[in-house]
């Protein structure tokens, strides 16, 4: 299904690791509406940054959710966060700062580890926080801003 006109529905759903655990991730149509909204974003960002995205996290399901390890309040799993990549563009660092110096609404815009960019939205009104996170052997800690 087309949400937008570089985005289908299956680049926000796939997911291996469901796959592999045999976990179903078909959204609701209410969640497929935020994917639709989610989407129409990233082709803003898409134009931005001047090329594809590959989305490498989307929707995820509760119980996907829950085998990643995901926050219990993770906007994936309302269909309002996307975790992706630019490679035409640059490195995740570079992709979030251009973003962050758009007019590109969000609710968290984060560099995550250095491997990915995670850009959430709200429900409500959009927060434009900034982080970047950092995975060491204790868990994941988040600073304010792009390091």
């Amino acid at each position: 299904m087309k949400l937008t006109l570089h985005f289908d529905l299956d680049e926000f759903t796939i997911s291996q690791i469901a796959v592999r655990l045999g976990i179903r991730n078909d959204p609701p149509p209410a969640i497929v509406e935020n994917l639709r909204k989610l989407a129409r974003i990233l082709e803003d960002v898409r134009a931005i940054l001047g090329g594809a995205i590959l989305i490498s996290s989307g929707y995820r399901s509760p119980e996907l959710n829950e085998a990643v390890k995901g926050s219990k309040a993770s906007a994936h799993i309302r269909g309002l966060a996307a975790d992706f990549t630019a490679p035409t563009f640059g490195t995740p660092r570079e992709c979030a700062l251009a973003i962050m110096r758009s007019h590109v609404e969000f609710d968290q815009l984060i560099v995550e580890g250095g491997r990915w960019v995670h850009l959430g939205l709200s429900e409500g009104d959009q927060r434009k926080e900034v982080l970047t996170a950092t995975f060491g052997p204790l868990g994941t800690s988040y600073s304010r801003g792009i390091a």
